[in-house]
């Protein structure tokens, strides 16, 4: 998640409650409406692969929005402020490779999720320890 910054928990409120919920669903109906936002002209040349990119030519009827072309991104298209960055379960997924980083979370909050790169011996460690202090468990 480089150039982006985590969710704190203390301005959250706890993942269960009914307002969390709210504004989850809220997020997901938005993302639902959100078009596919494509490359100009990607569906026409192979070279041009559909990850976006701004339209800046002088004549471009995608930037100009002309009826018809695809959409471009707009920050109407954004989700509640509270969601960003969350996982799909409204809990705030954090990445550990040690048992000593499960330190300082809180089950109400948030969800672990163990590093790729830790090994077997450890990953159960890590379940373990995560298992005893109530901690949700996203790819164990």
């Amino acid at each position: 998640m480089r150039g982006r910054s985590r969710p704190e928990a203390s301005g959250l409120p706890p993942a269960r409650s009914g307002e969390m919920k709210g504004l989850l669903d809220l997020r997901a109906r938005i993302k639902g409406r959100k078009p596919a936002f494509v490359r100009q002209e990607s569906w026409r040349y192979r070279r041009v692969k559909p990850s976006w990119r701004r339209p800046r030519g002088i004549h471009s009827k995608m930037r100009e929005g002309v009826k018809g072309w695809p959409r471009k991104v707009k920050v109407g298209y954004r989700g509640p402020r509270i969601t960003r960055g969350l996982h799909p379960s409204g809990f705030i997924e954090v990445l550990v490779h040690n048992v000593d980083e499960l330190e300082g979370l809180d089950p109400g909050r948030h969800s672990v999720r163990v590093g790729s790169s830790v090994g077997a011996r450890r990953r159960e460690e890590i379940i373990r320890a995560a298992r005893l202090r109530g901690l949700r468990i996203l790819n164990s």
